[in-house]
């Protein structure tokens, strides 16, 4: 499956770049980064330690330093200040591709190859500033698959989940596309959370990529237990790689989705026509439940897949 993966590297965003690269199902063409957890300097820098980590040397470019039409936030609560904060993983041995993220999506998604699946795991900056300057390479697009919303609550705001609050107007631009996407929200991602019994079944691998991986995840956890009393840190970012490899695991439900660009309150809120009260077409297929033990089964062989190393 050709993919490129948008990205913010960020802790769960490593995690979901591990699980993509472990096998040969996804053809990963390239990353791309953008500012999100951390800004793009930082989220650029992070994505190639993530790839020296993993033994691969695919192309980074760096992108959008900011939202359409506001200011960049971050999430370094959560990820730290680095918004990677694994010394294990060292400093990148490269830099990035010259070419910028934007121009690069545009050029990849016009070559008139295969159809491309972009996996969506930050602020949607990137993909809508290329298709609002270059409209046709929707047609180079398979599907966008992405990490963003919520059908309950927020988790940055009361009322919206940090991608979509990060740049409301992009998200807005993405989904009015017509083009396929599926939608991975709070509501499934918080499900998936990591256990102590959970994390101990990585560290069992007994490698030290599961090592690395359990070590990221346990730094993830501290906010998590004391901002919503959850057992572990939820991995959000992952979700887009297991719906790709083992979509089964996944209840997904047609609807139309939009999100709040209004100021106020509820800015960034994505608002989601469960019931189709307002008669408009599905613009999406949304994750409405989601097998948690299957994922963490998922993960632990996918991370079990990275050869042995000296801890």
């Amino acid at each position: 499956m050709p993919t490129i993966i948008d990205c913010d590297p960020g802790i769960d965003d490593a995690i979901a770049l591990a699980m993509a690269l472990a096998g040969n199902e996804l053809d990963v063409r390239a990353i791309t980064t953008s500012y999100g957890n951390v800004s793009v300097s930082q989220t650029t820098t992070n994505a190639i330690r993530v790839l020296d980590w993993l033994g691969s040397d695919l192309p980074v470019h760096a992108g959008a330093s900011r939202s359409l039409l506001g200011p960049a936030i971050d999430a370094a609560v959560y990820h730290g200040a680095t918004g990677l904060e694994a010394p294990d993983l060292g400093k990148p041995s490269r830099l990035p591709d010259s070419t910028a993220a934007i121009r690069f999506l545009i050029d990849a998604l016009s070559s008139g190859g295969d159809k491309i699946t972009i996996v969506a795991l930050g602020p949607l900056t990137n993909i809508a500033l290329a298709l609002r300057i270059e409209p046709s390479i929707a047609d180079g697009i398979e599907r966008i698959v992405i990490m963003g919303g919520s059908t309950d609550y927020g988790n940055d705001s009361p009322a919206a989940e940090f991608n979509f609050l990060a740049d409301p107007h992009a998200a807005q631009i993405v989904l009015d596309s017509g083009l396929p996407i599926s939608l991975f929200g709070l509501n499934v991602t918080h499900r998936l959370i990591a256990t102590p019994e959970r994390l101990g079944r990585l560290r069992a691998i007994g490698t030290s990529t599961s090592r690395i991986t359990a070590d990221m995840i346990a730094y993830f956890e501290a906010v998590y237990v004391q901002r919503y009393g959850f057992a572990g840190a939820a991995l959000h970012d992952p979700c887009t790689i297991a719906y790709l490899l083992e979509p089964s695991m996944f209840d997904m439900r047609p609807m139309r989705v939009d999100v709040d660009t209004s100021s106020g309150l509820s800015l960034g809120r994505a608002v989601y026509d469960v019931w189709g009260i307002a008669g408009a077409a599905p613009n999406a297929e949304v994750a409405v439940d989601v097998d948690p033990e299957a994922f963490f089964d998922l993960l632990d062989a996918r991370i079990a897949a990275y050869p042995s190393r000296s801890s």
